[in-house]
């Protein structure tokens, strides 16, 4: 009876060994940092908040766009925000930008974003690269051909979608996502801030399932 038990006690040891060796040491300043911003994101108790800040003509994000819909799936109870980045202008980023945040204030952002990825990179529709060429557009894609895409997949009118995108409603959610860039220092898309406090990315977590992880692990950190 001894030898069991000494045996049970040394397998159960064994597991919880291997265990901790495999569960990842996240660190701080290695795969996330810790936002300083003075005008942080305000989450309610209890409640996880997911942000990334993205664009739909960033490669990078479209590959991470599979990874995004994982992670939804992964934390249906999370709160999840998008926040469009206008950085390269050359790439028709604020274009983009100004589509999204209209698409806010139609509320028609949420059905219409993965439909968007693949209008860029999927079907060509709206690409700012040439594939023949593999270099920018000349024209790059317009306001009045995204309002057309609009058109196609949420039935608002075209003309009803560019007066929006001309709207202060609209220059109004421009300046707040730059602004909210700026607090949260973020230079590169795809980035995602957690809880409006942690900050982190694809090649910071050390991989796409990494970052999943990662992410949940961010979300209950500060939690009893």
């Amino acid at each position: 009876m001894k030898t069991l038990s000494v045996f049970l006690i040394t397998l159960f040891s064994l597991f919880a060994a291997s265990t901790q060796a495999a569960a990842p040491a996240w660190k701080e300043g290695t795969h996330y940092t810790l936002s300083d911003s003075v005008n942080r994101q305000t989450v309610a108790p209890g409640q996880t908040l997911i942000t990334e800040v993205f664009s739909y003509a960033c490669p990078a994000c479209n590959a991470f766009a599979p990874t995004m819909r994982k992670l939804r799936e992964a934390m249906p109870k999370a709160q999840f925000e998008y926040v469009p980045a206008g950085f390269i202008a050359a790439e028709d980023w604020p274009m983009f930008q100004r589509a999204f945040c209209t698409a806010q204030v139609l509320h028609i952002a949420e059905k219409t974003h993965d439909a968007m990825f693949k209008a860029v990179w999927t079907t060509g529709e709206l690409a700012t690269m040439d594939p023949a060429s593999s270099r920018l557009k000349k024209p790059l894609p317009s306001l009045e051909e995204a309002a057309k895409f609009y058109q196609r997949e949420a039935g608002v009118k075209a003309a009803d979608f560019v007066a929006a995108a001309n709207s202060f409603s609209v220059d109004l959610k421009i300046k707040a996502a730059d602004e909210f860039i700026r607090n949260y220092k973020v230079t590169s898309t795809p980035t995602l801030i957690i809880n409006g406090k942690y900050i982190t990315d694809v090649h910071m977590a050390g991989g796409y399932d990494q970052l999943i992880d990662l992410i949940k692990f961010l979300s209950t950190k500060d939690r009893g």
